[in-house]
């Protein structure tokens, strides 16, 4: 599937500030699920110093400076994508039982294995606990297999879990989010890390959109006109799979990734410094267009 992705963030100050440094990661990234084919940021007022590199995981940042009093911001992203079909991707994964996936990434050292076993670390806004491992355990009965019983627990979690925006925000923790059973893309994400960390298994947090028109007689996705997020688990000797428990499916060619991480904080869109007072207001904006 070929998209075309626009995503507009507006930030309105009460006062004028004087001047804004800030990193984007609104540069979807190409790898072997999809390509970037253009992609471009446009920001307003122009920025006095622009310039774009890769971070640790190889995502895309944008780093821009704005020098000149100013009392809006607007940063808009559009890009062109074009997302491979995936299907067909258990059949390969085989039926390896979690635990030896688990001891497989211990030992491992081939190069694969050795980038992912950093995901099995806590992180700033992801860490093991024995409450996610009980919640986690559910799923992974002994012996099971890994593509089984993480499909179980991104099913459990899609049922278990009120999708409630009003609840959470950036900084609620993984606790809060357990306990009430209430959150967002962001939270289901985090927590299904949280609980795969918890086992000794390596996951990832992903940041992407989901395709704005759904095909007809489908419910609209939840996540559509927003930033999106979903997580991936490594399967040694396979890869990683990506998995939504939001919309509790397996990511095919709907799913357009910007980034990925250890977590969130990872993956932030837009981030920043500003030198002024006073509040703002924060308005975002996406549009995800198939293209013929």
């Amino acid at each position: 599937m070929n998209y075309r992705v626009t995503h507009r963030t507006e930030y309105l100050y009460t006062e004028s500030v004087a001047s804004c440094q800030n990193e984007a990661r609104l540069l979807p990234r190409s790898f072997e699920r999809q390509t970037c084919s253009e992609s471009r940021l446009l920001i307003e007022p122009m920025p006095a110093d622009y310039r774009e590199r890769e971070d640790f995981f190889g995502n895309r940042v944008a780093y821009f400076s704005i020098q000149q009093p100013h009392q809006k911001l607007v940063v808009t992203a559009e890009s062109e994508i074009h997302v491979h079909p995936v299907s067909g991707q258990l059949d390969y994964m085989g039926d390896m039982p979690w635990e030896s996936a688990r001891d497989k990434l211990a030992v491992g050292i081939d190069t694969e294995t050795l980038d992912a076993r950093q995901y099995v670390l806590n992180s700033p806004m992801v860490a093991a606990s024995r409450d996610l491992e009980h919640y986690a355990q559910l799923s992974f009965t002994p012996n099971r297999p890994l593509v089984e019983a993480v499909h179980d627990l991104m099913q459990r979690i899609h049922n278990d879990f009120v999708y409630d925006p009003a609840f959470t925000s950036i900084a609620t923790p993984l606790t809060t989010v357990l306990k009430h059973r209430r959150g967002v893309c962001q939270d289901f994400a985090q927590l299904a890390i949280g609980c795969l960390r918890s086992l000794g298994l390596a996951a990832r947090y992903v940041s992407g959109y989901i395709e704005t028109l759904p095909p007809p007689g489908q419910p609209r996705l939840i996540g559509a006109d927003a930033s999106h997020a979903w997580f991936s688990v490594f399967v040694p000797d396979f890869g990683w799979l990506d998995l939504d428990p939001t919309n509790n499916q397996q990511p095919m060619d709907r799913h357009v990734t910007v980034a990925w991480g250890r977590d969130f904080a990872d993956v932030s869109p837009l981030k920043g410094v500003i030198f002024g007072s006073g509040e703002h207001e924060l308005s975002v904006s996406v549009d995800v267009q198939p293209l013929g």
